[in-house]
């Protein structure tokens, strides 16, 4: 059994009054518990308070992508902050080539 009492979690203010954010490592204790067999998801939400989606999300997540399963509010998973840096990459390639093109027919224009 999870001592809930002692575990880490944020209470949030937001939209949902008294909501609570469970830590990643809370939320791959509960992942590993169910996915060794030691509980299963229903039983793991019941004792949680959570919905049994929630549970069964939490091991989805986990088994798709490990230890990175969990990044934490504002933060992203290395992949997807990888593809964020690409994107910035690319838009800024794109303005300097954009630049040059300006710049190679303005300077053939003054040639001739």
């Amino acid at each position: 059994m999870i001592d809930i009492e002692n575990t880490s979690k944020i209470i949030t203010g937001g939209i949902h009054i008294g909501q609570v954010r469970y830590d990643r490592e809370f939320k791959e204790l509960v992942a590993h518990r169910i996915q060794n067999g030691e509980t299963t998801a229903a039983n793991m939400a019941r004792e949680l308070g959570v919905h049994y989606s929630t549970a069964r999300d939490w091991v989805l997540q986990y088994k798709k992508d490990g230890p990175n399963a969990f990044p934490g509010s504002g933060n992203l998973k290395p992949e997807d902050d990888e593809i964020r840096r690409l994107r910035r990459e690319l838009a800024d390639l794109k303005e300097e080539n954009t630049i040059l093109k300006k710049a190679a027919a303005y300077f053939a224009k003054n040639q001739k």
